[in-house]
C-alpha cells in the first residue's frame, strides 16, 4: 500500500523501491526482512513489464500453459538485494505473485516439501486457462493452498494476479444525431469499433437497423425487470438496449461498484442477461470506451420528468466518470 501510494504520487519506480528498501527492518537473528514487496508495472502502450522483487517467492509468468522464465538483474539498494526484470507481454499472458505463506502449506505446522516454488508453478500451469480472469486465477491458487492447510492457514497467504488483454475500443451509440444527414457518419463510427458495438435507445436502434438493412428483433427470452426495459437484437450489433432507463441503471451500478469492489467483480462475472447487466459487463471489460451521443431531443419524452437530452448527457457523463476511475480511456463524441 505504501509503495503503491508513492508511485501514485509521482515517484519513479526506482525511487519508490529505494525508499522502501532503505526503511525495511531486518530480523537480526534470521537476516530475513520483516516486510517484503513485489512491484509489477505494465506499460499500456508498449506491453512491456517492469518487475521488482524483494524477499517474496518468485513471480510466476504463464503463457499458454507454459511457465516462462523471467530474466532477473540483481540490484543492491541500501544493502538490500532487489531483483529487477523487464520483459514483453502478449494477450493471454498471466502474471501471478504471492506471499511466502503460499509455499510449503501443510496441516501439521511443518514444511510441506511437496509444495515448493516449482510445485506451485506446475500446478498453476496446469490449472490456469488462457481465458481465466485474474480473479479466478487467485481463487484457484488460494483454494488449493487453503485445502493444503486443512482450512486453517498458519501464515499470511496473499495472491495477486494480472491477465493481459488486447486493447479494444467499445463504441456506444446513444441517441439519434441532431441532423439526419449525420446518421451514416455516426453508423460508420460505430461499425469501425475494434471492440463491441452497442446501440442504446429505440430510435437509435431503428437508425442502426435501417443502415444495416435488417430488423430490430425484441428479446422475448430474458425475463423482464421492473426498472430495466427489455433489450433487442440487430444483426451486426453486439448489444442493443433501451436508452434512458437502462443508462440510468448502469450509472447506478457503476457508482455502487466504485464503493464496493466485491460488487464490481460480482457484476463482471454475472450471467444476468438484462440490458443493464449486459451493458455494465461490456463496459467493464473494455480498455477504451467511446460514447457517440446524438443531440436530437426525443419529443416523446419532453414532458416526462428526468427524461430529457440534458438528463441523458448527465447519465453518460456519470458513467464516463466511473469508467475513468476504473482506469478506462473514455471519450464522448456528440453529433
Amino acid at each position: 500500500t505504501i509503495i503503491s501510494q508513492m508511485i501514485f504520487e509521482g515517484l519513479t519506480l526506482h525511487e519508490a523501491v529505494e525508499t522502501i528498501a532503505s526503511t525495511l527492518p531486518v530480523c537480526a537473528d534470521r537476516e530475513v526482512a520483516y516486510s517484503t514487496f513485489t512491484i509489477l508495472k505494465i506499460n499500456y502502450f508498449t506491453s512491456k513489464a517492469y518487475l521488482a522483487q524483494y524477499d517474496n517467492p518468485l513471480t510466476v509468468f504463464i503463457r499458454g500453459n507454459q511457465i516462462m522464465d523471467i530474466e532477473k538483474k540483481e540490484v543492491i539498494i541500501d544493502g538490500k538485494k532487489i531483483w529487477e526484470s523487464q520483459f514483453d507481454l502478449l494477450p493471454g499472458d498471466h502474471i501471478m505473485f504471492f506471499s511466502d505463506g503460499i509455499l510449503y502449506a501443510d496441516t501439521e505446522m511443518q514444511l510441506n516439501l511437496n509444495w515448493g516454488q516449482k510445485d506451485v508453478e506446475d500446478f498453476l500451469a496446469a490449472a490456469i486457462q488462457k481465458d481465466d480472469p485474474a480473479r479466478e486465477c487467485t481463487r484457484i491458487l488460494l483454494a488449493m493452498v487453503n485445502s493444503l492447510y486443512g482450512g486453517k492457514p498458519t501464515d499470511d497467504c496473499t495472491v495477486a494476479a494480472a491477465r493481459i488483454l488486447p486493447a479494444t475500443e467499445t463504441v456506444v451509440m446513444a441517441g439519434p444525431p441532431l441532423h439526419k444527414e449525420d446518421d451514416e457518419k455516426v453508423m460508420q463510427r460505430l461499425l469501425h469499433a475494434s471492440g463491441q458495438k452497442i446501440v442504446c435507445g429505440g430510435t437509435t436502434s431503428q437508425i442502426a437497423a435501417a443502415y444495416l438493412q435488417t430488423d430490430v428483433i425484441p428479446d422475448s427470452e430474458t425475463p423482464m425487470l421492473d426498472d430495466v426495459p427489455p433489450k433487442a437484437f440487430i444483426k451486426g450489433i453486439d448489444l442493443v438496449t433501451e436508452g434512458q432507463l437502462t443508462l440510468q441503471k448502469v450509472s447506478f451500478l457503476f457508482q455502487k461498484a466504485l464503493k464496493d469492489r466485491d460488487f464490481y467483480e460480482e457484476m463482471r462475472m454475472s450471467k444476468e442477461q438484462d440490458g443493464a447487466s449486459c451493458l455494465f459487463r461490456a463496459l467493464a471489460e473494455s480498455t477504451a470506451v467511446t460514447f457517440v451521443m446524438g443531440l436530437s431531443e426525443n419529443k416523446g419524452h419532453q414532458s416526462i420528468a428526468g427524461v430529457s437530452l440534458n438528463a441523458k448527457k448527465m447519465l453518460i457523463q456519470s458513467i464516463s466518470d466511473s469508467l475513468n476511475e476504473l482506469g478506462k480511456f473514455v471519450s464522448i463524441e456528440m453529433y
